[in-house]
């Protein structure tokens, strides 16, 4: 017993579900190729950090949202498209009673599993989706964001 540690538990899923986040995120925005390790850390912290928001007593449906997108996006990263369509259709499921932001890039990493699939018909399909939501975005900076994301996918 006297090894025991006493932490608050929704304390380390706050501190772990952004630090693994943020962690996800410079992996993500890495230049140049990373490592296969690399790789599996970016996996892991993106999966980790979504696990602790589900944890969260705090936690909306826009935390979901952007957690599922975060750990598609890296299945895209790591070219596994199966995946990154799980967890991208996940996305989507958390942005019904949300900003359309958050719709446009459920689409947007839908239609990138897409383009890594070779599915060009369905990428196009979740393109237009994507695109369909712009002039709901009334936040001029993330629909930037978005539009500048969109314009990768070919």
């Amino acid at each position: 017993m006297a090894d025991m540690l006493i932490f608050d538990a929704q304390q380390a899923h706050k501190y772990f579900s952004t630090d693994c986040f943020t962690k996800t995120w410079s992996s993500m925005d890495k230049d140049g190729t990373r490592s296969n390790e690399e790789n599996m850390e970016m996996l892991h912290t993106a999966i980790a950090s979504l696990w602790h928001w589900t944890q969260r007593e705090d936690v909306t449906p826009e935390n979901l949202s952007v957690g599922y997108w975060q750990v598609s996006r890296v299945y895209c990263l790591i070219r596994q498209p199966h995946n990154a369509r799980r967890y991208g259709l996940f996305s989507l499921e958390w942005t019904k009673d949300i900003s359309p932001f958050f719709k446009g890039y459920a689409y947007e990493t839908l239609a990138r599993a897409e383009m890594i699939a070779n599915n060009r018909v369905i990428m196009k399909v979740y393109l237009e989706k994507a695109r369909g939501v712009l002039d709901a975005i009334a936040n001029k900076e993330e629909k930037k964001l978005l539009i500048k994301d969109l314009e990768t996918i070919r």
